[in-house]
């Protein structure tokens, strides 16, 4: 049996009741459930109909996201999750390098990086070569000014931990960020890449080896592993190409608002719900969610 998830994005919801119903209707679906009104419903299937995508593509031009998925073990036991341009809406490097006068130059860097482009390692090296002679002082002020969470990230953890799943953010990206991201949305756990600093000045160098997809892959490994989960347990969620290891070992690998190339290779893609949207996805309603005081 299969589920299928149709989402919108709730700062302005589009799923229009008439369209969920009649493509139930068209697939011959189990009854409509609504998870959240105008914007996250999901029917049962007996299988993958043959036109899915064609049907997607039709609704992505209106805004809405269907995902379909095994009902089985939706409900997941563990998060893994990207930092950067998922759990916040920015690049840090990218924003770092604006402090430094050469945002222009790492943010195209970083875009074909997370194209899938160049390789990672390298593009890390040579965007944090640019950060050079800048004061550590900075981090915390763009932590401060810049750096905003993706809208429905507080309820997905929330929720997810108070359904007792373990979330732990993996980035490639800086511990700077990630802990202090961690640490504000509630992440049992993170990893991430340490910049060096010598006389509270960036080096422009950083810590190797550089975590990049092998190494959240094998955080995927070694979390399941010491939590005595399967990796089917898992639901992972990213948007860029050095994401697509996880998303594609876990259970539930979600392309959020992802590169093209990157959302192809996954089967469960949000490019217009936000962070609640792995929410709907796992069959919650709007009435499940735990917003943190």
């Amino acid at each position: 049996m299969f589920t299928a998830t149709l989402t919108t994005d709730p700062a302005a919801p589009a799923l229009n009741p008439a369209l969920a119903e009649a493509l139930r209707n068209a697939w011959g679906g189990g009854a409509l459930q609504w998870l959240a009104p105008d914007e996250a419903a999901e029917f049962a299937l007996p299988q993958v109909p043959d036109n899915f995508r064609a049907v997607w593509t039709d609704l992505q031009g209106q805004r809405v996201d269907l995902n379909i998925q095994p009902t089985e073990g939706r409900r997941k036991r563990m998060l893994l999750a990207d930092m950067d341009s998922t759990m916040i809406r920015q690049e840090c490097i990218d924003e770092l390098a604006e402090e430094a006068g050469v945002g222009a130059q790492v943010k195209q860097i970083t875009a074909r990086a997370m194209n899938g482009e160049l390789d990672f390692d390298g593009a890390l090296t040579e965007r944090v070569a640019l950060l050079k002679g800048l004061a550590e002082t900075v981090i915390a002020r763009v932590l401060e000014t810049r750096i905003q969470l993706m809208p429905g990230g507080p309820q997905l953890l929330a929720t997810m931990k108070a359904d007792g799943a373990y979330c732990a953010l993996v980035s490639g990206g800086f511990t700077a960020f990630t802990s202090a991201i961690a640490a504000q949305l509630g992440f049992d756990e993170n990893r991430a890449n340490v910049l060096h600093a010598d006389g509270g000045v960036l080096t422009g160098t950083v810590a190797l080896p550089i975590l990049g997809r092998e190494a959240k892959v094998q955080a995927l490994e070694e979390i399941t592993a010491r939590l005595g989960l399967t990796e089917d347990q898992v639901m992972a969620v990213g948007d860029g190409a050095n994401d697509l290891g996880m998303l594609g070992r876990a259970g539930a690998g979600v392309a959020l608002h992802a590169k093209p190339v990157v959302a192809a290779e996954c089967a469960l893609r949000v490019n217009f719900g936000d962070l609640t949207s792995l929410l709907y996805l796992q069959g919650y309603s709007a009435d499940d969610f735990i917003t943190p005081g």
